[in-house]
């Protein structure tokens, strides 16, 4: 645990580092010229060769988008040419669109009554590295690690998780387009040579959380597929024998009726085995879109038997940069370490920059009651 003097401590025994946010857009160079970093955020972490690697989502927009002409808006997209992926815009006239919504900063959509369709997002998501000797201070490399697929990422590549198995970093991240949002797979050895494996949660399912090691003779996985007629946006646990293919699928935690988890829940980071069981750090939002982070504790053998789970949030926006940004009143996991008997959770606020925490596992135990 970092010493008390560099952190701020909340209630539950997480640690707010005091540099946070670690990682803001003056950390980041455009991927293009004509493009602006509004954000950096939601981040896989893991430790590889001595350095701490955190996967960054980065957020752009079209530079006109920042202009004088109010109307107007420009969409970031991937085109492919010869073979080879790169940016470009589509202009949008608002007063020429009436039957569009773009109150959300996020994205637009179509419809009325609850019933929107998104039409298109205001941001264009890809992944980049950025590497770092303490864990704190991080180097953003200068452009994407991996460019998007100008078909199935179109619209862009968002919210990376890294499972280590073995030797060979599994990445899952939500490959966006105007066909859905799917789960997609990348794995590597080494962070420069990068294999793709497409799909392997089809629309809409992401917030995937795969479990680092075989359990029997499965691995393990976490989703949230969102129904659009009879259900809610809950967990749901899969299994597959070769990361490839998932099949066993079943339901595995549903949104509570009122409180902090009415809206949404998701997995965050992956699973963290310790002696009590699978501790899974989620995230849930309420009908406001408020996202707060929750403890899972699963069973070792059987980990789709809950075991405990966080009542009230283990961390919640109250810092000035989780309560305000480009989507306000957000902290969101999709990585952490565990060095020791503790855990830094790292998280993106307000969809606009990158956080760190450290709490001790005995303390989630406590605020799990376990």
């Amino acid at each position: 645990m970092l010493e008390k003097d560099q952190v701020v401590i909340n209630q539950n025994g997480i640690c707010r580092y005091k540099q946070n946010p670690i990682l803001t857009v003056k950390d980041v160079k455009p991927s293009c010229d004509n493009f602006i970093v509004k954000g950096i955020f939601n981040c896989g972490a893991v430790k590889y060769r001595g350095q701490y690697l955190l996967l960054c989502r980065v957020a752009e927009v079209a530079e006109a988008a920042a202009g004088s002409d109010e109307d107007v808006i420009c969409i970031p997209v991937v085109k492919e040419e010869d073979g080879h992926s790169r940016f470009e815009t589509v202009e949008i006239r608002k007063s020429e669109h009436p039957d569009l919504c773009f109150e959300d900063s996020r994205t637009i959509t179509k419809g009325k009554n609850g019933n929107q369709d998104v039409v298109s997002l205001t941001t264009l998501s890809h992944l980049r590295l950025a590497r770092s000797i303490d864990g704190i201070h991080y180097q953003v490399d200068d452009q994407p690690v991996v460019m998007p697929d100008a078909q199935e990422e179109c619209w862009g590549m968002e919210d990376p998780r890294i499972t280590l198995v073995g030797d060979t970093y599994y990445i899952n991240y939500t490959a966006v387009s105007p066909d859905g949002a799917a789960t997609a797979l990348i794995t590597t050895n080494d962070f420069e040579h990068f294999h793709r494996h497409g799909i392997i949660f089809l629309p809409e399912n992401k917030d995937v959380a795969i479990f680092p090691e075989m359990i029997g003779d499965f691995y393990y996985a976490l989703s949230r597929p969102v129904p659009k007629a009879i259900g809610t946006p809950d967990i749901w646990i899969s299994k597959s024998k070769d990361m490839l293919y998932w099949g066993g699928h079943k339901h595995f935690c549903k949104v509570s009726e009122t409180g902090w988890e009415n809206g949404r829940i998701g997995g965050g980071a992956p699973p963290i085995k310790t002696e009590k069981g699978w501790l899974e750090i989620y995230h849930a939002a309420d009908h406001n879109n408020r996202y707060c982070l929750g403890a899972i504790l699963m069973d070792l053998e059987q980990p789709e038997k809950i075991l405990a789970k966080s009542q009230k949030p283990l961390l919640e926006p109250e810092a000035e940069y989780e309560k305000k940004g480009f989507f306000s009143e957000v902290v969101f996991t999709c990585g952490c370490i565990k060095e020791d008997e503790n855990v830094i959770i790292y998280y993106g606020g307000a969809d606009e920059c990158i956080c760190a925490a450290e709490i001790s596992i005995k303390d989630i135990f406590r605020h799990l009651g376990v």
